[in-house]
């Protein structure tokens, strides 16, 4: 990546560091935003979260300390005002539509950009109208305010435009960076291959925290419409659903042959031991798992689901994707997969064009640190 001559100072405005989906990527984008050259802070709503030693072993934290997000303004209006960033990157609504107008109340000159990482009307779809026209009354006064709106797939800068009343020309669409990770130990394979319990060929493996919007149960009913009794299906993650997974398990008859493997910071020896990987969610920003799988060479099943699957899919050409909570098309997919010559070398290059270099790129030429 090109470096600047003179390093700027990126905040990075964030919830918390827990360990989700846009956590993670702002975290990375970090990582290479310092190997081009400049500093990042992590300005944190609240200092907490599973990514959080890695950020400070890293990068500066700032913590706001503010339990609610109503106090959150002046709070972040103070740090601009003391702090003076060049670059304010801020993720996820409602941080999104206050940062932009923090900045202008600050009085500090820096470049502002915004990033939406889920579909919000899906994400929001049952907090009834009032929330509705609250959000949509905020983003269309905020988002003006930003420099710049990044959507994580071109289907997210559709729901955000829509929502917004902006033209979607006022979005860039920047794929989420999803890291290759270091090759796993052999330790590690073999826990991961002790947690199988059977042979290679029919390992069906999702990934992802369990929660509503990841539908697993739809999963859960596929997998038990199979004629393979000797195919086994493991969930890495974990979360409030996980005992109604399992009590469905049960009523399926399927619960001695399903794996609750639990959160794992790094499930690259799952995909790797895994022959194939199935995404079951009722909608997706982006779909970060689809990447990592694909970087392991492991084939893909895919709900297609708005918005991210099938931009990175191109539309089936590097996977299947099946209707959304339809168990009967996942399971004929799921089936045929497992029976289908898979090209690993096509799925390893396809997952290249997501590297975090990419992605920082573009949000440095988007800030004009470039």
């Amino acid at each position: 990546m090109k470096k600047l001559h003179h390093p700027a100072k990126i905040s990075v405005l964030l919830p918390d560091l827990r360990g989700g989906g846009a956590e993670r990527v702002n975290l990375d984008l970090a990582h290479e935003f310092v190997r081009a050259g400049h500093e990042v802070e992590f300005v944190l709503r609240q200092a907490r979260g599973e990514l959080l030693n890695e950020a400070r072993a890293n990068h500066c934290i700032h913590d706001l300390n503010v339990p609610r997000v109503r106090q959150l303004l002046p709070k972040l209006v103070s740090y601009l005002r003391t702090h003076k960033p060049d670059a304010l990157l801020a993720a996820m609504w409602p941080l999104t539509v206050i940062a932009p107008i923090a900045q202008r109340l600050s009085g500090h000159h820096c470049k502002v950009l915004v990033s939406e990482h889920n579909i919000l009307s899906a994400q929001y779809r049952n907090w009834g109208r009032g929330h509705r026209a609250a959000m949509r009354a905020s983003m269309a006064v905020g988002y003006r305010f930003a420099d710049r709106r990044v959507g994580v797939s071109s289907g997210v800068v559709s729901d955000i435009a829509a929502l917004s009343g902006l033209s979607r020309a006022a979005f860039d669409v920047i794929y989420n960076p999803v890291p290759p990770r270091s090759e796993p130990s052999s330790l590690t394979m073999r826990n991961a291959e002790a947690l199988w319990s059977c042979v290679k060929g029919a390992r069906i493996v999702t990934v992802g925290t369990m929660k509503p919007m990841k539908n697993h149960p739809l999963l859960m009913r596929a997998f038990a419409r199979l004629d393979r009794p000797d195919a086994r299906l493991m969930f890495v993650g974990d979360g409030a659903a996980r005992d109604a997974l399992v009590s469905l398990a049960r009523e399926l008859g399927v619960a001695d042959r399903v794996i609750l493997a639990g959160f794992h910071p790094d499930p690259t020896p799952f995909y790797k031991t895994a022959d194939l990987f199935v995404l079951s969610s009722d909608y997706e920003g982006f779909g970060n798992v689809i990447v990592e799988a694909l970087i392991c060479g492991t084939p893909v099943v895919s709900t297609d689901c708005p918005s991210g699957p099938r931009e990175i899919l191109e539309g089936g050409r590097y996977g299947q994707l099946v209707p959304v909570n339809d168990a009967a098309s996942m399971a004929l997919a799921i089936s045929d997969a497992l029976i289908a010559p898979a090209n690993r070398d096509s799925l390893i290059r396809r997952a290249a064009d997501f590297t975090p270099a990419i992605a920082a790129q573009r949000y440095l030429e988007l800030l004009e640190l470039i």
